[in-house]
């Protein structure tokens, strides 16, 4: 009887601490060049266990709740997300021309975009002394915008180990920068894309003339925005399969990269 109270007293005490363990959402700021950003640092505190971290951009609506929540899915115990801002803590767009607008100069600028993601990658790392984030294991993911963004980061020849592309943008301003990269690159985008896939030629031809190690997957019926739980409109909109498939290529990216294996 008393071994049976002893279990159930352990088993309670076991919720007890798994009911205590939460999603950490620590604000993360910067400034620079005279912008100050806010970006949010999101893990599970249930372990101390040292991770990855990442580097994550998200679509070009930027640093709300909804990209929160989506780090929050793929970080789980496996890693630690920098959910990045990208545009400044005064710009947060809320509606499709509004994002256009914040975009907007990034586009028309590659090598600020690439200084600003680069950055970033700096913020994580000095995080390293009070989150729990394995600094031999870095990488970068990117949705939209955000795909395009951690393409020039990688383009920038930063060090991380892997950088990955949800229905981002292909093009680049420089296609010789590709010979910097030193992160395996997994780049996926739907096949009736018409917003990137146009530039999937150039793409390839551009990581062709790399040493990279890289790998471009064409999802099959999946449109621009397949990751995107809030978007159903035509030509932008999400699908469950696809989104399954790409999560689960990333993840096994990852860890061949983090690990040195294929």
């Amino acid at each position: 009887m008393r071994i049976a109270q002893l279990g159930c007293l352990l088993l309670l005490s076991g919720f007890v601490f798994a009911a205590q363990a939460k999603m950490v959402h620590k604000p993360v700021e910067w400034t620079q060049d005279g912008t100050r950003f806010h970006s949010v640092l999101v893990y599970d505190d249930a372990i101390a266990t040292k991770r990855p971290g990442l580097v994550m951009v998200p679509n070009w609506y930027g640093v709300n709740d909804i990209a929160l929540q989506k780090a929050e899915g793929i970080a789980g115990k496996e890693y630690v997300i920098l959910v990045t801002d990208m545009y400044g803590e005064q710009i947060r767009p809320t509606n499709d021309d509004q994002a256009m607008a914040a975009v907007k100069p990034l586009y028309a600028d590659r090598a600020l975009m690439r200084k600003r993601a680069s950055f970033a990658l700096d913020q994580l790392k000095a995080q390293a002394k009070t989150a729990p984030i394995d600094l031999a294991k870095l990488a970068a993911i990117g949705f939209c915008f955000g795909g395009s963004a951690v393409l020039d980061l990688a383009r920038s020849g930063a060090d991380v180990a892997a950088v990955v592309s949800f229905h981002g943008g292909l093009d680049t301003d420089n296609p010789e920068l590709a010979k910097q990269i030193k992160a395996r690159v997994l780049v996926m985008n739907g096949a009736d894309d018409k917003g990137t896939m146009p530039d999937a030629d150039k793409f390839m031809d551009e990581m062709r003339s790399s040493k990279a190690d890289w790998e471009f997957v064409v999802l099959g019926n999946a449109v621009h925005c397949f990751t995107e739980t809030d978007r159903h409109k035509e030509g932008c909109a999400y699908d469950e399969r696809a989104a399954k498939r790409s999560y689960r290529l990333m993840s096994d990216w990852l860890h061949g990269a983090f690990t040195g294996t294929p």
